[in-house]
């Protein structure tokens, strides 16, 4: 983009694409081989800072065994500008840009580790701790004590 300005969609489904090649697995090198990019590329889409096109986003859908709409699924009102009411993209520095904890690298890791335990019982296990550590920690920070 040539304004420098990155435009909150375009955001939006980089960071869907990166979701989704982490939880594959897949390094940004691997991914671009896959689709004819370098990995610099991937990054610019990732990042915001490339559009996808119609057919480049068809192709990463195929590629990551995901329908299109995936790349738009959670998208805010903030991020989409709401409803269609006249041509101007919305601001770009209404973007909220910290990032969702479902996006971190470390949500996506810990998610794909869980995945990897072979033994139900034990993930079911890891889960039920998960859970309960997750709603200690909630009840002390709702009380203002530290974390």
């Amino acid at each position: 983009m040539a304004s420098g300005i990155r435009n909150p969609v375009d955001m939006h489904v980089g960071t869907r694409i990166r979701l989704r090649r982490t939880l594959m697995g897949l390094s940004q090198e691997k991914l671009g081989e896959m689709v004819g990019l370098t990995f610099q590329q991937i990054q610019k889409y990732e990042k915001g800072a490339n559009r996808v096109g119609a057919s480049r986003l068809y192709q990463f859908a195929k590629v990551l065994d995901v329908p299109p709409s995936f790349f738009f699924d959670d998208m805010s009102d903030d991020v989409s500008g709401g409803p269609i009411t006249g041509l101007a993209e919305p601001d770009a520095e209404s973007y909220d840009a910290d990032p969702d904890p479902m996006m971190k690298r470390e949500t996506l890791e810990l998610v794909r580790a869980y995945y990897k335990i072979d033994d139900a019982l034990v993930r079911r296990r890891v889960f039920e701790l998960v859970k309960a550590t997750g709603g200690t920690v909630r009840t002390r920070t709702r009380k203002g004590e530290a974390e």
